[in-house]
Order: C-alpha cells, then sequence, then structure tokens
C-alpha cells in the first residue's frame, strides 16, 4: 500500500496504552532524577536485589489521556525533599508526555525512607 492509498489517520484506529506500560515509564522517570534512591528488597532478611520507585497509575475518568499517579521512593540523605520531589514530578510529567502522550492529572508522592548513599559497611568480627 502505497503512501497515497493509505486511509485517512482518523479511519486508521486507536491507540492505547496499558496502565502496566505508564507505570513502568513513570517509575523509570522517577528512578532518573537525582537524589532519589534505589534500596535493597529483602525476604525474610535474604537480599533480593535492588528496587526504586513504585507507582500506581489509574486512568482518569473522562479524558482518557489524563492519569492519577500514587509514587513512591526513597530519597537520598541528605537533600532537600521539597526539591528533589519537585524534580520527580516535573520528569514524570515531562516522559509521560512525550513518550505516551498522556498527562497528569493528580501525583501523589510518598517518600518512604532517606538513606544515605553511600553503602554501608558489613562489620566483621
Amino acid at each position: 500500500m502505497t503512501a497515497s492509498r493509505l486511509p485517512a489517520v482518523d479511519d486508521r484506529g486507536v491507540l492505547e496504552i496499558s496502565p502496566t506500560v505508564l507505570r513502568k515509564i513513570v517509575e523509570h522517570a522517577a528512578d532518573q532524577v537525582p537524589g532519589t534512591l534505589r534500596h535493597e528488597r529483602r525476604l525474610a532478611g535474604i537480599d533480593v536485589g535492588e528496587a526504586g520507585a513504585s507507582a500506581k497509575v489509574t486512568p482518569g475518568s473522562g479524558d482518557p489521556s489524563a492519569v492519577d499517579v500514587r509514587l513512591e521512593l526513597h530519597l537520598q540523605y541528605p537533600a532537600s525533599v521539597r526539591t528533589v520531589v519537585d524534580a520527580v514530578r516535573a520528569k514524570v510529567g515531562e516522559e509521560l508526555d512525550h513518550i505516551a502522550g498522556h498527562r497528569v492529572r493528580a501525583l501523589t508522592v510518598t517518600v518512604a525512607g532517606l538513606r544515605s548513599a553511600r553503602a554501608t559497611a558489613t562489620r566483621v568480627q
């Protein structure tokens, strides 16, 4: 099919992006902001890797391109919580718009912890 024979743009269909994909965009964007930290995950005291920001994305009612986001993350200590959270809000909004064409209607950020960026050395006895 040549370009002159393509159906009109409005007749080509609909693009739907799963909230799971939007969640991953949000989490990745938040993890890219300086001052946010990935933290170790433990299960029954056993190290099972690292985790970064955790998000829940809910499509807004009415406008399908508007989403509500709940984001939980850990920040580096010492740091200005307000400054880092403002940067996270800006980055998440930019990335959702740029990558998926969605806009943030509401963004709730929970700072779950403040941690030193330095790795803690294990004690040897």
